[in-house]
């Protein structure tokens, strides 16, 4: 078999054969493969490499107002590729979230156009449920690439050179109804549950969750109100009683998890060093430098389940009491141990806990100390553990993309914005919420139970429970394209703490600790730090910049060159 591939952006997913029988009959290749079970499930594997579904995703949450990132405070010119109104189509997370979809997309459509070699060979009920997991995965990459380019080529089939060259964008609207059927057909397909060792496939649930995450998106509220009722239905997931523990990489199967990527550090496949190094604080000899934003901190709601400009309980001093429990369990809380050492970001701890040791040391996640320790005085927490600073800082947590309280969440902000408010509604969003108390969603009187009936306040409940419950997940920026909160949330600056000696004299020595004032919150839950920074309590690092193009991103420039045929969105 002679195979000629366009080697670029969606050219990866097109070729041309021509008959030349070459290689062998037993050895694997598109002519010959697809007639057993056993190359069906290797095919299929090849479904779940990492690479196809991290990236670029994974690092969305730094293009958010959830983070901020200690290179871009030292430039405060510059917030990276994403935040500093400069997306083009040569940027490396525009072409590598284009080129990832189609790969994965063209491993599926050679299953799909291959599969039918194993009929007679294989069970036929085997056979749908690998062709399941292609429609779901082709599903899956088609509602990535939807969400983030709009109009795009759609590819079913192998296609030659020309063909490839000559393929335009097909609308939105088009894509989209396939896309919807490409998830039908994998819930019709797919088995509700695999044996331990195929966790990692996509199952029936899986199809029904992603579906709904996809029709949430594109605002077909009632397609997802649908699909994750179908899921929820099932009644095979629930939620991970201790939110903390979900995210640890000691946790692997559980029923929470609805559709995840593992890692594997016997099989070298390991989160990403840069992740592990600024995760870990200085003293645990990380970086410290990839940290929690202001605004997250301040986004958290109070135990009486009120904003903390509007609740007696906060005390900006003291920003971690009477905090959803959520709070802490994402952002280190200060002056508890954390990675082994006690966190004190203050530049009056120079010296603070080793619990390894016993014993007092020197304090390098202060800024007084290290001038590189966070920016924010601020650390990750959520899934962060000492349990990273073994097997040579060798991590392998689960890449988690479809969990069961976004289900619900979905769920719920589905029929938020239908306006059909019932008691499902209430539950969805109270069993999320309560689970971060540790109480049933039906102890009403052990946590802040949302009780409001109006769309309105429904639905400003629902998207502060999503961003405290899915911080550092890879989904704010998403969530504020679709709620066309971007520009307002994302032009601005980062806040900061003043240099160390100034915040020394001028905050911490006046009793004002850790902030002077309360931020305010408005009504789409966003904080506003003027009063700290004209008070002379903090200052700025680097600017956002998010313009309205970029609601939708660029089409890669090297596709746009081999194919003039591909047009490219509006302000780029």
């Amino acid at each position: 078999m002679k195979t000629k591939i366009f080697l670029a952006g969606i050219c990866l997913a097109m070729a041309s054969c021509e008959s030349m029988d070459l290689v062998p009959d037993y050895q694997g290749n598109t002519a010959s493969w697809y007639t057993s079970e056993t190359e069906l499930q290797l095919a299929a594997n090849e479904f779940y490499i990492l690479g196809y579904w991290q990236e670029p995703l994974s690092s969305s949450e730094q293009w958010s107002d959830n983070t901020t990132y200690r290179l871009q405070n030292r430039n405060p010119g510059s917030n990276g590729t994403i935040l500093d109104g400069t997306m083009n189509g040569q940027q490396w997370e525009v072409y590598s979230l284009w080129q990832q979809s189609y790969k994965l997309i063209a491993r599926c459509n050679t299953m799909l156009e291959n599969i039918h070699k194993a009929e007679g060979k294989v069970n036929a009920q085997v056979k749908n449920r690998y062709a399941g997991e292609a429609y779901f995965c082709r599903a899956c990459k088609y509602a990535d690439l939807l969400f983030f380019y709009g109009d795009i080529p759609y590819l079913e089939r192998t296609e030659t050179i020309s063909e490839a060259e000559s393929q335009g964008r097909m609308p939105k609207a088009e894509v989209k109804e396939k896309t919807y059927a490409d998830f039908d057909k994998a819930i019709e397909y797919l088995p509700v549950e695999y044996g331990l060792n195929q966790a990692i496939h996509a199952t029936r649930g899986a199809a029904m969750a992603m579906k709904a995450r996809f029709a949430l998106y594109m605002g077909d509220y009632d397609i997802a109100a649908q699909a994750a009722k179908a899921c929820m239905d099932l009644g095979i997931y629930s939620l991970e009683p201790d939110f903390a523990k979900l995210f640890k990489q000691s946790t692997k199967v559980n029923p929470e998890k609805v559709f995840v990527i593992p890692r594997s550090i016997e099989n070298n496949v390991i989160l990403d060093s840069w992740i592990v190094k600024n995760g870990l604080p200085r003293n645990a000899n990380g970086y410290g430098s990839y940290n929690p934003s202001w605004d997250l901190l301040a986004a958290y709601l109070c135990t009486d389940g009120l904003p903390i400009d509007e609740s007696p309980l906060f005390n900006p001093q003291k920003p971690f009491e009477n905090r959803d429990p959520r709070c802490a369990m994402t952002i280190v809380e200060f002056n508890t141990e954390h990675c082994g050492f006690e966190y004190d970001p203050s530049p009056a701890a120079k010296q603070v806990m080793n619990y390894t040791t016993g014993k007092m040391q020197s304090n390098n996640d202060s800024r007084i100390v290290n001038q590189y320790a966070s920016y924010t005085g601020l650390l990750w927490k959520k899934g962060i553990d000492a349990t990273w600073m073994e097997n040579g800082l060798k991590v392998e947590q689960d890449y988690i993309i479809m969990r069961y309280a976004d289900v619900l969440l979905i769920y719920a902000e589905a029929m938020i914005e239908q306006n059909k408010i019932d008691d499902s509604v209430l539950k969805a969003i109270n069993m999320v919420r309560s689970r971060a108390y540790g109480v049933s969603y039906n102890q009403t009187d052990a946590y802040p139970a949302v009780t409001a009936t109006s769309q309105a306040a429904l639905r400003k409940a629902v998207r502060i429970e999503r961003r405290m419950e899915f911080a550092m997940e890879n989904q704010r920026l998403q969530d504020l394209m679709r709620w066309k909160l971007a520009s307002k949330a994302l032009n601005g600056y980062n806040y900061i703490m003043l240099q160390p000696q100034d915040l020394l004299n001028d905050v911490v020595n006046k009793g004002l600790w850790f902030w002077a004032i309360t931020p305010q919150i408005d009504e789409d839950g966003l904080a506003d730090f003027s009063a700290l920074l004209n008070g002379g309590y903090c200052t700025t690092g680097a600017k956002r910049i998010f313009p309205d193009r970029e609601y939708l991103w660029p089409i890669p420039t090297h596709d746009m060159e081999l194919n003039p045929n591909l047009t490219n969105n509006e302000g780029y």
